[in-house]
């Protein structure tokens, strides 16, 4: 799957494209989307336990976050659906993006409003609600950031969303428990639901993409015809309910396979495994550097700072690159910069606990992950129809963390039956798969939708 009439870039033209002002825009809507994951997951799980909230409980609401996982569900309503008023105001991403984030700031003012000990239902009830919208917003922006602009710029567009991400999950992290230590846990979630705000401004500012459909989606579309007139002894309203779901569930699925022919079974195998590598790794990083000896102090400076602003750089680099040399060519160099830091941290198991050790590694593996994300990030958008981005780029995202979420449940049971070095051989030898797939994918015509 190679890049089509891909000429190499200048390092200043690869610098310069994060001047777009839609490219610096996902920086913003990035900030949007990573700020209400860690306030119904961990930095909710923190609140409860500082409440006196049992351990088990605490454990059930973190299920709360599996919202973010089933998004594909409700996809295609975010793709098809208009919304009224709105909808004709803003258009169908805007509109959807809109609602969505005044969702998450009335789930958020909820949970401020709620008092643990005696509202634990409420509270529960109103983080479902800011995971049901952050989760629509997640579909929205990565819709808007596919259709604004060209497929040659994705590279730059994931990187900056990285990196505005990365920002919301540092304050909603280390932010919340800040505000909660000076002030008090509602007055964080209220502070942090105004700056949600910042969301809500972008989207405002930012323009309604263009939605052009190809040749191939006009094909698919005319089974909804098709249908439409040969079921014309049906009830209208069961006739209108089928047409649209296939046009909104069965037609993205047949267009991409339709589109992309023998090889769309490989690109999805190929999707399914590219994360399990540094999600399994990452699963048993930190009961590595416990174990070692590192103190809380060292993990906390090493990873939360020194990692966060890694991986930004990394990202970065990795959209510049993309924009430079083409998508596949830097996924390949991201898939190997994996493998090959998951084995540095079979050093870190048998080498004795030095803040230096850690930074190294830490640094290589941040710096290879925001290569990597980067340029995945942009490979899945090339693959989605811009009539079905929502719907596809979301299956994409779901397939990409299932797998790998599944085999990472596993890490524990492989560490406590060997050691952290065979752990860390084997997150390792998880990435060569992926590695033999983009060779072979490299090599065939790529079937993306040009943007």
């Amino acid at each position: 799957m190679t890049d089509p009439g891909m000429q190499h870039k200048s390092l200043k033209d690869a610098v310069s494209v994060y001047l777009q002002p839609r490219v610096l825009a996902m920086l913003f809507l990035g900030f949007s989307a990573g700020l209400p994951l860690l306030l119904v997951f961990g930095t909710l799980s923190g609140w409860l336990a500082r409440a006196g909230i049992d351990k088990s409980t605490i454990g059930f609401v973190s299920w709360v976050a599996l919202l973010y996982g089933l998004k594909f569900i409700w996809a295609p309503l975010v793709d098809r659906a208009r919304l009224p008023v709105l909808g004709k105001t803003f258009g169908q991403r805007r509109s959807w993006m809109l609602v969505a984030q005044i969702g998450v700031i009335l789930g958020l003012l909820a949970m401020a409003g709620s008092n643990p000990l005696t509202q634990l239902e409420s509270l529960v009830y109103a983080a479902i609600l800011v995971a049901f919208a952050s989760a629509t917003q997640d579909i929205a922006i990565d819709a808007w950031r596919i259709e604004a602009i060209q497929t040659e710029y994705q590279g730059a567009m994931s990187a900056t969303y990285q990196m505005g991400y990365r920002l919301g999950m540092l304050l909603a992290g280390g932010g919340a428990f800040t505000l909660a230590h000076f002030y008090s846990w509602p007055f964080a979630y209220s502070v942090l639901a105004a700056c949600m705000i910042i969301g809500i401004i972008t989207t405002l500012l930012i323009p309604e993409p263009d939605h052009t459909i190809s040749q191939s989606t006009w094909q698919q579309e005319e089974r909804v015809v098709d249908f439409m007139e040969n079921s014309a002894h049906l009830p209208n309203r069961v006739r209108h309910a089928a047409g649209w779901f296939i046009g909104a569930i069965i037609c993205p699925f047949t267009e991409f396979f339709i589109r992309n022919g023998k090889f769309a079974l490989v690109i999805l195998l190929f999707i399914g495994l590219f994360r399990i590598s540094d999600i399994t790794m990452g699963i048993m990083a930190n009961p590595l550097y416990v174990d070692v000896g590192y103190s809380d102090l060292q993990i906390g400076v090493v990873t939360k700072g020194v990692g966060l602003v890694v991986t930004i750089i990394g990202a970065l680099i990795g959209g510049s690159l993309v924009y430079m040399y083409g998508v596949m060519s830097i996924l390949l160099l991201g898939a190997v910069l994996v493998v090959v830091t998951n084995l540095a941290f079979v050093l870190l198991a048998v080498l004795p606990a030095d803040t230096l050790y850690l930074s190294i590694v830490v640094f290589s593996d941040n710096l290879a992950g925001g290569i990597a994300g980067s340029a995945f990030i942009a490979y899945m958008s090339g693959l989605t129809n811009r009539a079905y981005t929502a719907t596809q780029y979301a299956l994409f995202s779901s397939l990409m963390l299932l797998p790998a979420k599944f085999i990472g449940g596993f890490s524990g049971v492989i560490v406590d039956a060997y050691s952290y070095v065979h752990f860390f051989i084997y997150t390792a030898v998880l990435g060569l798969p992926a590695i033999a797939l983009i060779l072979y994918l490299r090599n065939k015509p790529f079937n993306g939708v040009s943007n």
